[in-house]
């Protein structure tokens, strides 16, 4: 019984201590200013495996442009493509606008309040459910993200690096996420372990000093993890052709697109540069190069200025080409690399946002 009092006390202080650090530390996020059930759905999708800063604007944007559930479930794809480009990983916005249907279909537009519940919804797993049913619904479940691992592990001194017993260590490090979530703050709580890792528990060169929990924490400093994967590199050689068309009886500057088809698995429907046919491009003809990644590839581009005349010989034949407007381009569904070229040759009506997370293998960019 002394010892399950001791337990239960050193609980009750670590969780004081790590509110009571998020409070003075964490971050003044725009997601982080309501509980509404869709913002909250909304910036976790978001969020997943895409930087803080890329999100920020899209999450005011998004919202801006479909404030409700209902009126993204209404919404074309193409509109919620376009909105949601340059964040990466397009399946996540289509299996959100998938789950909104379904809600304003079959449950009046109301977000499932357990973790059950919004398990069952297109493009939401365990860490995701568990995030929004504790910050929205206030429920005292834990969610483990790759940062509250990472804190967890530190903090009972569990090395990572051993494939083999990944299961056993993650079954450990969800018990003790479950004993620490506070059932009375759930939703804070979470946020303040998931920002511990983010800005103080970092993967390399940990900010030791400012943790607040650094006197319960067995490893104090970098443990041991698997190493990563090697990156691999490719290149990439596209068109950048621009022209002087006409849009409503004014002249105006067109650049040449094309959409993915819709029967690829890797961002179809989106539209993109065409691909040159000779990918050495000779060094006083490169416009610009720039490195984009993908999952475990760095793919490092080239970009060649392309007169229309010379388009149909020099670019090889993909998807349906269209010449649009560059006042309309910047509301299209762009992959990111098509709207990252365009953003830095000031091609675009707006500035897009550059920090593109890598993608996974079978998803978009």
């Amino acid at each position: 019984m002394v010892k399950q009092g001791q337990e239960a006390g050193k609980i009750a202080r670590l969780r004081s201590q790590l509110l009571a650090w998020y409070a003075r530390r964490g971050r003044d996020l725009p997601w982080r200013r309501n509980s509404d059930p869709y913002a909250v759905w909304v910036s976790e999708i978001m969020l997943q495996q895409t930087r803080v800063a890329a999100v920020m604007d899209r999450y005011q944007a998004f919202l801006a442009r479909f404030p409700t559930l209902v009126s993204l479930a209404l919404a074309r794809e193409e509109d919620v493509l376009a909105v949601w480009s340059g964040l990466g990983y397009y399946r996540r916005a289509r299996m959100l606008q998938k789950a909104a249907r379904f809600l304003a279909d079959h449950r009046q537009g109301n977000v499932p309040r357990t973790c059950e519940g919004l398990r069952k919804l297109p493009g939401i797993g365990v860490y995701t459910a568990a995030a929004i049913a504790s910050i929205a619904f206030g429920k005292a479940v834990a969610a483990v993200d790759g940062n509250v691992e990472r804190v967890l592990c530190r903090l009972r001194g569990w090395a990572a690096g051993n494939r083999a017993g990944g299961a056993a260590l993650k079954h450990k490090i969800e018990d003790l996420a479950a004993q620490l979530v506070d059932p009375a703050q759930p939703g804070k709580f979470n946020q303040a372990l998931m920002e511990l890792g983010a800005i103080v528990c970092l993967p390399r060169n940990p900010r030791c000093p400012e943790c607040p929990l650094i006197g319960d924490c067995k490893t104090r400093g970098e443990h041991k993890t698997a190493p990563r994967l090697r990156m691999l590199s490719r290149e990439v050689a596209q068109a950048l052709s621009v022209r002087t068309g006409r849009e409503a009886g004014q002249a105006s500057r067109e650049v040449l697109l094309e959409q993915r088809p819709a029967t690829l698995t890797v961002m179809p429907g989106l539209w993109e540069l065409p691909t040159l046919l000779d990918g050495t491009v000779p060094e006083d003809e490169v416009r610009m190069t720039l490195r984009h990644a993908i999952m475990q590839v760095n793919y490092y581009v080239r970009i060649r200025t392309v007169f229309e005349d010379d388009v149909k010989a020099m670019t090889r034949a993909g998807g349906v080409r269209r010449w649009v407007p560059l006042g309309e381009a910047a509301g299209m569904p762009l992959t990111g690399l098509a709207r990252k070229v365009l953003a830095r040759a000031h091609l675009l009506a707006a500035p897009a946002l550059d920090a593109i997370a890598p993608e996974p293998e079978g998803d978009e960019v």
